[in-house]
């Protein structure tokens, strides 16, 4: 199995995050206040497709609305195969961080 790229973890856990709230605006708004980045929005389209069809996010076409000009919202949802990927993207953090000890911080303060 490929691991994720950061980013990819990143917008997958912002979009299990929000739950049913996890579209275009309110994912790049949660990916900003969790990083303290902004992400561009292509990029994040981008990866998102990506994620897509990697068959780690599905797609939810949401009610048209007025204040969008009659455009619905495409709603983003997090997969079986998506949990999976995150748990492997956990797992992998866990087993190098595990053999690094809580010193290596120390000398930060200083």
């Amino acid at each position: 199995m490929k691991y994720l790229t950061l980013n990819e973890e990143i917008l997958l856990l912002t979009i299990w995050r929000l739950k049913n709230d996890a579209y275009g605006v309110s994912i790049r708004e949660e990916y900003s206040r969790a990083t303290g980045k902004n992400i561009v929005m292509g990029t994040m389209y981008n990866s998102l497709d990506y994620l897509v069809k990697k068959g780690y996010v599905i797609t939810e076409k949401g009610e048209p609305t007025a204040e969008r000009g009659g455009r619905s919202k495409i709603y983003y949802r997090v997969t079986k195969s998506g949990l999976e990927a995150l748990k492997k993207a956990k797992e992998l953090h866990d087993s190098v961080w595990e053999s690094i000890p809580g010193s290596i911080f120390e000398n930060l303060e200083r």
